[in-house]
């Protein structure tokens, strides 16, 4: 037959509710929890920012592009060369072969040194750069597109490791306050309040806990090994640590003023319109180059053989036109409007695009603060609440050990989904700055 409770059980009791809302004393922990070791002396701490900047220094993928783009500028340079000169040298009239028994091989030798050059119509070359220009404008716009595709994938591996330390926060305080449940569990069933069988379900109950906490260490390490990949970094796991805000807000702007900012600033399709720009520009030289360009040449020579026989230094000039019996650009020309006509279905669909993942990750962060609003406003106090007043309840015999458990495992499982909640909600925000093309949700 149980006893009846104590005034001694009772204020052991009212201590261990006070207890759940700060530290328990250190006489109720039975052993520290397992934790991660002490941080090193050296250990640094990276905020976003921080790892950002590392990021765009250090990461080879996005080095190789800028240097893709110094290619493109160089490309300008050779597009805008003008044709050289040609320089040629005529040597005839040299006797080879005594004839009537005279032979004078050098006297009837004429030198004639030429020069030409080929003049290029219709503004070749203007369009030639202008193309060159335009390309290296696309290619900064796609190295644009490259750097938000990647700094999303990093966001998303700084957000992993936040939601790691947060998961590994909760899993020790849940140890600690199970900890100090069971301290007093002991002084009760020492009191002859509780059964053995009471207490042996209460410290089982414990390796779950020991579980949860083992878990959360593991994957804290997994998302920090995640995140030094990215940053292509070698250095420990234990000498660096990140932090930021883990939290939400309920603060979200009309979708269509998403939309026009995703327009003015998502790099592909503006690699896409300055596409369309080039395939036109293109165009224009197919047809320029379908022009015949004059080459214009002139030469001297000394010892000419003409009429005149006191000329022996004489000078020509010469004009040479090509024929267009055959118009070999016509495929040329045929090709770049085709291309052009391809690049604007192109950046019909890039648009749609842009339309289609602001409208997905506005509907994934508008779902993740429906969900969280009554965590923050309801769930988590009736939690703590209903898991207070359960214990309490419990250990003036109120309440059964199951009800006081399932309260437990209730408390752990609300606050575990609303901390994963926040971290779905800041991958989503992510989301919806990589959809725009910049941060427009902090």
């Amino acid at each position: 037959m149980r006893k009846k409770p104590s005034t001694t059980v009772i204020v052991l009791a009212a201590l261990a509710t006070s207890a759940l809302h700060g530290t328990p004393p250190a006489a109720a922990q039975q052993s520290p929890p397992p934790a991660q070791s002490a941080p090193a002396q050296s250990q640094v701490v990276w905020t976003w920012d921080t790892v950002k900047n590392n990021f765009e220094i250090h990461n080879t993928t996005l080095l190789a592009g800028q240097l893709n783009i110094d290619e493109l500028k160089a490309e300008e340079i050779t597009a805008f060369l003008r044709p050289n000169p040609q320089f040629n040298l005529t040597v005839d009239g040299t006797q080879i072969a005594p004839s009537h028994g005279e032979w004078q091989p050098f006297a009837g030798t004429f030198e004639s040194p030429g020069i030409s050059q080929l003049f290029e119509r219709r503004n070749k070359r203007h369009l030639r750069l202008e193309a060159a220009k335009q390309g290296t404008a696309i290619g900064r716009a796609q190295q644009a597109d490259l750097d938000r595709t990647l700094l999303f994938n990093l966001r998303s591996a700084f957000i992993g490791v936040l939601n790691g330390k947060a998961v590994l926060k909760l899993a020790e305080d849940n140890l600690d306050y199970y900890d100090h449940v069971l301290k007093i569990s002991r002084d009760r069933f020492q009191a002859g309040d509780i059964a053995q069988i009471d207490l042996d379900r209460l410290e089982l109950q414990r390796v779950q806990y020991e579980s949860d906490l083992q878990s959360a260490l593991v994957n804290l390490r997994s998302t920090k090994i995640n995140l030094l990949a990215l940053l292509d970094d070698h250095r420990p796991i234990d000498s660096f640590d990140v932090d930021g805000p883990y939290d939400f807000s309920d603060q979200l702007a009309a979708l269509d003023d998403y939309r026009k900012d995703a327009l003015d600033a998502r790099p592909d399709l503006r690699a896409a319109v300055l596409t369309v720009q080039q395939a036109q520009t293109n165009s224009k030289l197919a047809e320029a180059n379908g022009s015949t360009d004059p080459t214009l040449g002139a030469w001297y020579t000394h010892n000419a053989s003409t009429n005149n026989p006191d000329a022996i230094n004489t000078l020509g000039v010469s004009v040479s036109i090509p024929l267009r019996v055959f118009d070999r650009n016509q495929g040329e020309k045929l090709r770049t409007k085709i291309d052009i006509k391809r690049s604007q279905q192109l950046r019909e669909g890039a648009e749609i695009q842009v339309y289609s993942d602001v409208d997905t990750a506005y509907a994934l962060v508008e779902s993740n603060i429906a969900l969280l609003k009554p965590y923050k406003r309801q769930y988590l106090d009736q939690a703590v609440r209903v898991r207070d007043t359960i214990f309490f309840s419990y250990q003036r015999g109120g309440a059964s050990l199951l009800d006081f458990l399932n309260a437990e495992s209730d408390y752990r499982t609300v606050q575990l989904s609303y901390v994963n909640l926040v971290g779905t909600y800041l991958t989503a925000a992510a989301q919806m700055n990589q959809a725009v093309g910049r941060e427009v949700i902090p």
